[in-house]
C-alpha cells in the first residue's frame, strides 16, 4: 500500500460520493495553506461532471519559447478519471478484479506541438493523481516524452512507499544519458495542474521543496531535483484565479490561470524563463490561451467522420 509522505501536513477536506473521498493535498511542513470543507451540495457536481464516461479536452493557442525565440504552436490538455494500480502503477484493464489494488486517479495528458524553424517539436507529459487525497495524498506516477528531429526523450517517476520517488530518465544527449535514481521527498510541479481542478484551496502557498516540471527540466537541460520554490493563490478578474510558482534559483515563474467555481477549468497559462545559451539567451514568456473545449469520449472517436472534433477544438 502507498504511504503518504511522513513529512507532509496532509490537511483534510470532507467529500463522499460513491465510495470515493475528495480531499486536500499534503504539502510540507514549511508551505502555508487554507483549507475549507468542501460542501455536500457540490458532490453531485463532482460526479457528475467527472464521472460521465467522457473526458474533458480543451484546445489552446501557444506561443511557445525555445532557442532564444518565440514559436507559434497548439497544446491541449486531456483530464478524465480512470481506474489505476496502486502496484503496477498503470491503468487497470478489468477494475473489477483488482481489488483493494484498484484506486480512482484523475489523468492529466498535456501535449504541446510547435515548430522551431524546419524541424517540429512534439511534447506528452502525463500525471496520474488519486482522487482521494485523504487516502492517498501523493500523485502516483508521472511520465514525459519528448521528439524532435535530432532524437527522442523520456522521464518517469514512480512512487515510492516512503513517499519518495524514482526517477527513470532516458536521452539521446551524451551528458544525460540513462539514469536511474531516487529522489528526496518533495512536491511535484506537475501535479500542480490535477490539484487545480480537485480543489485549488489546498495548493501550497509560502516556501517549499518542489520537483520541478519535468518538460521544463527536459528543454533546459537541468538536473532533476527538488527546488526552493514560493507559491501564490491570488485572485484575477471575471470569475478566474491564479495560482503562481517561483523559482528564485532557476529564474523561472509559472502562473496557471483558473476558474474561480467548480470545475476550476484551465483557461491558461505563462511560463517565464532563459531561453536560448549563450549570446543567444533571452528571458522570454510561453503563453497559452485557451481556443475550444469540449467533452467526449475520445477513445471510441477513431474513424475518419470523427476528425470533425479537431475542427471543433480548432486543432490542426
Amino acid at each position: 500500500m502507498i504511504k503518504p509522505i511522513s513529512i507532509m501536513n496532509v490537511l483534510r477536506t470532507s467529500l463522499l460520493f460513491a465510495g470515493l473521498a475528495l480531499a486536500v493535498w499534503g504539502c510540507q511542513s514549511k508551505a502555508e495553506n487554507t483549507s475549507s470543507t468542501v460542501s455536500t451540495d457540490d458532490i453531485p457536481s463532482f460526479r457528475d461532471y467527472w464521472y460521465r464516461g467522457q473526458a474533458e479536452i480543451t484546445s489552446y493557442t501557444l506561443q511557445q519559447a525555445r532557442y532564444g525565440a518565440m514559436h507559434e504552436g497548439e497544446a491541449v490538455l486531456v483530464f478524465v478519471t480512470e481506474p489505476f494500480s496502486k502496484s503496477k502503477q498503470v491503468k487497470l484493464d478489468y477494475e473489477g478484479r483488482a481489488g483493494d489494488d484498484a484506486v480512482g486517479v484523475l489523468k492529466l495528458n498535456l501535449t504541446k506541438k510547435f515548430y522551431t524553424g524546419v524541424y517540429p517539436y512534439s511534447i506528452m507529459q502525463s500525471t496520474f493523481t488519486p482522487v482521494n487525497a485523504d487516502q492517498y495524498p501523493n500523485t502516483i506516477k508521472v511520465s514525459m516524452s519528448s521528439q524532435e528531429w535530432c532524437g527522442h526523450t523520456y522521464t518517469q517517476l514512480n512512487l515510492n512507499e516512503d513517499g519518495s520517488y524514482h526517477y527513470s530518465g532516458k536521452s539521446y544527449f551524451e551528458s544525460e544519458g540513462d539514469v536511474e535514481q531516487e529522489l528526496p521527498q518533495a512536491l511535484l510541479e506537475d501535479d500542480v495542474w490535477a490539484r487545480i481542478r480537485l480543489n485549488p484551496e489546498d495548493l501550497p502557498t509560502g516556501s517549499f521543496q518542489m520537483l520541478p516540471g519535468s518538460v521544463f527540466a527536459r528543454l533546459r537541460h537541468v538536473p532533476y531535483k527538488p527546488y526552493m520554490a514560493e507559491g501564490k493563490l491570488g485572485k484575477g478578474k471575471d470569475g478566474l484565479r491564479t495560482y503562481t510558482l517561483t523559482y528564485p534559483e532557476l529564474r523561472r515563474s509559472l502562473v496557471i490561470t483558473f476558474t474561480e467555481q467548480f470545475p476550476h477549468t484551465i483557461e491558461g497559462w505563462e511560463e517565464t524563463t532563459p531561453s536560448g545559451w549563450g549570446a543567444g539567451s533571452n528571458t522570454l514568456t510561453t503563453v497559452a490561451k485557451r481556443n475550444q473545449r469540449i467533452m467526449s469520449d475520445y477513445w471510441s472517436r477513431n474513424q475518419p467522420q470523427d476528425a470533425s472534433l479537431r475542427e471543433e477544438l480548432g486543432l490542426k
